[in-house]
Parts: structure tokens; C-alpha cells; sequence
């Protein structure tokens, strides 16, 4: 059909069959790329409007998943014990504790290449490709962070990849195997996933009261819908992100060392 003849109920029927069958993220991805054609097609004048503003109500909105976090500081002591004795590999103890650092995204830890890391200006630049907002992210390396990653060193610094797959050195370990580790440590999967770590982080950091909301949001690397705000979140809010990164490996070492003492 020529694209000024589809009118909104067109559209809508075409998704209303992938939405019987229950997909509804990929219905509203799908309404969301029909839109961005409709909106080309309205500046290259070859269509008067977007059909598609008028179903945004009538549509099912997908339920938003929140990830499993802890959030509460005895239950991070007992993880954190539970860590300190973790049996499986020394390569995926370290993924877990540098991923807890980071507040990374699982994504963003699992395929970090070690030609990413400045050992001298204590930076881990984070590739645009791999970042969620296609936005490079600099990630301050604190004292604790430097350690593993020259332990780690030892055991993977042969190759690219700081955690490279069994199945082969070109490919990273999973998320699955993140998850798995988690699984093994005794926390269920409606306690904990390794994307949840960045709410433990996010949790903690805003409760201290020590950071402004700006600077720790920076640390998340979430991007702000502001572009002059983005830039200036990304040059103003360093300094602060590294007191933040030295005090968040501080903290956890601090409720490490009391399990310790329990």
C-alpha cells in the first residue's frame, strides 16, 4: 500500500495479532519503528500525519520487570560472605565483585577488553558500541578494583578478553554464567540477578546521603535527556565519581570484614 493510504486502524490490526499471542514489548517496539518510518514519510512530504500517535491507548502496556536486588545491608553482608567463599572458579569471584563495584551492566562487564583499562590514570574507558545509550562511559578504578584486576591479570591477561568463555578465547563468559554463580551462592533468582547489583548500588549510595543524585546517577552511566546537562555530566561530575567509587569499594569491604567478625 502506498504509505499515505495506512490509516491508524490498519496499523492497529497488524499489531493487535502480535498482541493476541502475548508479545506485548514487541508490539510497542513495533508501533515504536512504524511511527519512525511515519515520521520520515511526513518530512520527505510523501504523508500528511502519523497514524500510530492515536494507539497509544489501545494497546496493552507491557509490565515492567523490575531485576532482583538486595537492597538491604544485612542480607549484602550475607552475600558478601557467601562470596568470600565461593568455590567455583577465581575468574568468576572477581567478574562478581568487579561487577559490584562498577554497578555495570552485566553486559558491559562480561565483554570488557583489557586494552579498555589505563592502570596509570585508573580508568576503565567503556566503548560507545557496548553501552546501552551508544555513549562512552569512563569508569573510575579504585584501590579494591586495581587489586582484582591485577590478580585477574594473572589468570586472563594472555588474551583480549578479561573473561573469556571455556569454549573459546574469542568469546566472553554469558550472563547465564554470572547468574548461575549466583544460583550456587544460595540466593534464588527472586533475591537476586546480576543486573540488580546497579539497584544495590544506586540503593545504598542514595541512602548515605554523601552524593549528590546527579553524580551517582553519572556513575550508572545513565544518560540525561539533556544534551548540555549530558556534557556536563559527563566533565563536572568526574571528581565526584571517583570519591564515589574509592567510598562504595570501602563500604563493601567494610561490611565484608564485619561477616568476618560474625
Amino acid at each position: 500500500m502506498p504509505i499515505n493510504e495506512i490509516k491508524a486502524q490498519t496499523v492497529l490490526k497488524t499489531l493487535k495479532r502480535r498482541e493476541a499471542l502475548g508479545h506485548y514489548e514487541t508490539v510497542r517496539r513495533l508501533r515504536s519503528t512504524i511511527s519512525a518510518v511515519f515520521r520520515y514519510a511526513v518530512a520527505s512530504g510523501v504523508a500528511e500525519t502519523d497514524p500510530t500517535f492515536a494507539l497509544k491507548d489501545a494497546l496493552i502496556k507491557p509490565t515492567v520487570k523490575h531485576h532482583a536486588a538486595i537492597t538491604d545491608e544485612d542480607r549484602l553482608k550475607e552475600f558478601l560472605r557467601a562470596l568470600d567463599s565461593y568455590g567455583g572458579k577465581a575468574e568468576t569471584k572477581i567478574a562478581l565483585t568487579l561487577h559490584i563495584l562498577f554497578a555495570s551492566r552485566p553486559g558491559e562487564i562480561r565483554k570488557a577488553r583489557w586494552e579498555e583499562f589505563d592502570f596509570e590514570e585508573r580508568v576503565w574507558n567503556v566503548p560507545a558500541e557496548r553501552m546501552k545509550m551508544r555513549a562512552a562511559h569512563n569508569v573510575p578504578l579504585s584501590n579494591a578494583a586495581l587489586a582484582l584486576l591485577e590478580e585477574l591479570r594473572e589468570l586472563t591477561g594472555w588474551g583480549a578478553l578479561l573473561f573469556p568463555s571455556l569454549s573459546s578465547a574469542e568469546k566472553p563468559i554469558s550472563e547465564n554464567t554470572l547468574n548461575q554463580a549466583l544460583r550456587r551462592l544460595g540466593f534464588s533468582a527472586e533475591e537476586v540477578t546480576s543486573h540488580g547489583f546497579r539497584t544495590t548500588f544506586s540503593t545504598f549510595a542514595n541512602e548515605s546521603g554523601l552524593w549528590s543524585g546527579d553524580a551517582i546517577e553519572a556513575y550508572l552511566s545513565h544518560q540525561d535527556k539533556n544534551a548540555i546537562r549530558r556534557i556536563y555530566n559527563r566533565a563536572g561530575y568526574w571528581d565526584e565519581r571517583v570519591k564515589i567509587a574509592d567510598w562504595w569499594a570501602a563500604y563493601v569491604e567494610e561490611l565484608q570484614s564485619k561477616t568476618d567478625s560474625t
